[in-house]
């Protein structure tokens, strides 16, 4: 027991131990959807993608019983929604924020949020993609 209580006193285990099970279980629905709807479109990640969504609304709306009195622990939070949820999709992450924002009336936030992080990251692909070919 003392072993599972040192597990719950490091926020970077929980994390670490819900990454690894969340990534299992984006390479096991991905490839679930692959093999029913082909390969030509990437409908494994939208899937991982929306249900990482459906699952982060889930636990923020439960693990809040009014603004600000939290029902998990930050324990749970850390390994459920950082770790579990963050290797199988940060899309949750990113979709809860943009969320948020709406619910907050900060619409121009919300809004600059989902144009930052489609843009820039779709410029970082391509930053990643042309450093590479040009080393090799």
């Amino acid at each position: 027991m003392s072993f599972i209580n040192s597990i719950l006193k490091h926020p970077y285990l929980l994390a670490g131990m819900g990454g690894a099970i969340g990534s299992i279980g984006r390479v096991l629905m991905s490839n679930f959807v692959t093999r029913f709807a082909g390969e030509e479109f990437p409908f494994g990640t939208i899937a991982v993608n929306v249900t990482g969504a459906i699952l982060m609304g889930v636990l923020a709306g439960y693990g809040e019983s009014e603004p600000g009195k939290l029902l998990f622990s930050q324990s749970a939070r850390t390994f459920l929604m950082i770790g579990l949820l963050g290797g199988y999709t940060t899309f949750s992450s990113f979709s809860l924020q943009t969320f948020l924002l709406i619910e907050q009336g900060n619409i121009t936030g919300a809004f600059l949020n989902i144009l930052l992080s489609v843009l820039l990251c779709l410029a970082g692909i391509w930053v990643g993609f042309m450093a590479i070919r040009a080393i090799l």
